[in-house]
């Protein structure tokens, strides 16, 4: 290659490392606090979930609360009739207080087998309850380590931004004349992703195939666009001939 072809290139490829290495930084401006607000939305998730079985649970207690307190009055009311029975003046009397104690117990024994059953359903929502205050404790701690991160981490890559855009503009002032027309109308349509190396014959962009005499144009340093993707090509640092 000619002297001017070498320049021509050697720009070229450290153009696309600078663009790539900008457009990398600046995804991760962009993913931290993308990161810091998912974690945030998982830790309001988890607190709502956290609410909901701390309300059903409050739901069944009172409901149970409510059935224990049926329960205390039927028994008291049993007891009552008992002590009735024993003063029936009448056979009459007598069978439909028995009547009237046998509805009770079956009332009493209904509720006590519903409260069994609410008590062990009580115990569960408990255990998931712990577990969910557990995970939004973590969920909690994970946010705050993300948004921490974020914190630490954006002035160093504003930095690195900073430092990068000034190495662009220099090299961007190295390139040659006949190659800035072209290479800056094509900044201009696609941006980070303007620039592509060839690979054996192929558009290292888009894969398509790159016809020898523009690979010859290349070689010649003539600026060399694919005719599939637009983007400005280049040959790079291990490409020999064939």
């Amino acid at each position: 290659m000619t002297s001017q072809t070498n320049i021509a290139t050697e720009t070229l490829r450290t153009l696309h490392r600078i663009r790539r290495q900008l457009d990398d930084l600046n995804e991760r401006l962009e993913r931290g606090p993308r990161v810091a607000r998912a974690h945030q939305a998982n830790v309001e998730r988890l607190e709502a979930e956290l609410q909901k079985l701390r309300d059903e649970a409050r739901v069944l207690r009172m409901a149970t609360d409510d059935k224990q307190n049926q329960l205390a009055s039927g028994e008291t009311s049993v007891a009552k009739r008992r002590q009735q029975l024993q003063a029936a003046s009448s056979n009459r009397e007598f069978q439909a207080l028995q009547d009237e104690i046998a509805a009770a117990e079956k009332t009493n024994e209904v509720l006590e087998i519903e409260i069994l059953e609410a008590l062990d359903k009580l115990d569960g929502y408990d255990q998931r309850i712990k577990q969910a205050a557990a995970a939004v404790a973590k969920g909690r701690q994970e946010a705050e380590k993300a948004t921490e991160d974020v914190a630490k981490q954006e002035p160093r890559i504003r930095g690195d931004i900073e430092r990068l855009r000034g190495e662009l503009q220099h090299c961007e002032a190295d390139l040659p004349s006949d190659f800035r027309e072209t290479y800056q109308r094509v900044i201009r349509q696609k941006g980070e992703d303007a620039l592509a190396p060839i690979q054996g014959e192929f558009c290292g962009g888009c894969n398509q195939h790159v016809p020898v005499n523009m690979i010859n144009d290349l070689m010649l340093s003539r600026p060399v666009t694919c005719k599939a993707c637009g983007r400005l090509l280049y040959l790079p640092e291990d490409y020999s001939a064939r």
